[in-house]
């Protein structure tokens, strides 16, 4: 999960370092086509075992994961780097609800102090700006929402197929979704919004270089976090995931937004607070009261 969490922040610094010359449906395309390739290879060089039989929730997962994407990569280029990916990661607070209503799945009451202590760091860590137009904090959501509903099914997938064919699932629907975009403004006329129904357009100079980078850097953060959704219950490695904040904050640093204020320091404080405790859960649950 750490892992992944550095593959995502580095996904969301190249697309921000893209803004202003490629749409968020654009990225979506290229994000996807550049993993496709190499993960397309490597199923061929080592066809995957599976038991299958759940081509159903593969469709979804593929479609939940896509919806995420576009909504996250939308912030990206209308938000601080760090107000996206805050939304974004709002997925480990939807995962532990939708566990405990869905699955009647409850860590303890510290494990949810964990989550909620480190949703908090995040927080003061990013400092979200409210005056942004309301559209963009509803697609923040939903990328929070559909990130988690996503990650829930990579746990009932793991019995069935391997990391790489989830993955694939995601890949897949995430090319072909604006591939189709592509098609329908080509073929109908209908104009270009940026988002739903994208124009063609090449990468030029270094922005095959960030292209790249935007792509494998998702193709091997979708990898690792399906191995670690796939190996413990989602609502204890999603606190993991906070991870991303200080990755972006470091990247943020770089791109224009400054050093860390006391205040996002305090909010690192509290992130590593929580990464301690789930820590603490997975080495030794019973040692840690449950309710």
């Amino acid at each position: 999960m750490l892992l992944a969490a550095f593959c995502f922040s580095s996904m969301g610094a190249s697309a921000k370092l893209l803004k202003g010359s490629f749409t968020a449906g654009q990225l979506v395309f290229f994000r996807n086509a550049v993993g496709l390739i190499f993960l397309g290879a490597g199923l061929i060089i080592k066809p995957p075992v599976n038991p299958g039989g759940k081509i159903g929730w593969l469709i979804f997962r593929g479609f939940m994961g896509t919806v995420a994407l576009y909504t996250l990569l939308y912030c990206v280029l209308h938000m601080h780097l760090g107000t996206a990916m805050t939304y974004n990661l709002t997925s480990a607070l939807f995962i532990a609800l939708f566990s405990f209503l869905f699955f009647g799945e409850f860590h303890g009451s510290l494990v949810l102090a964990a989550l909620l202590i480190g949703f908090s760091g995040m927080v003061l860590v990013y400092k979200p700006s409210m005056h942004l137009p309301w559209y963009y904090h509803v697609a923040g959501l939903i990328s929070g929402i559909t990130s988690a509903i996503a990650y829930m099914t990579v746990g009932r997938l793991s019995r069935f197929y391997e990391p790489r064919v989830i993955v694939a699932s995601f890949i897949i629907t995430g090319f072909a979704l604006p591939l189709i975009a592509l098609i329908i403004h080509y073929t109908t006329g209908i104009p270009a919004d940026g988002i739903f129904i994208i124009s063609w357009q090449w990468p030029r100079g270094m922005q095959w270089v960030w292209m790249l980078t935007l792509g494998l850097a998702a193709l091997f953060g979708q990898y690792f976090v399906t191995m670690a959704y796939g190996s413990e219950k989602p609502a204890v490695v999603s606190a993991v995931s906070y991870a991303n904040i200080i990755f972006s904050v470091t990247y943020g640093y770089f791109l224009g937004d400054g050093f860390p204020d006391p205040v996002s320091l305090t909010g690192i404080i509290l992130i590593i607070v929580s990464g301690i405790m789930i820590s603490l859960y997975k080495s030794n649950p019973s040692s840690m009261t449950k309710s």
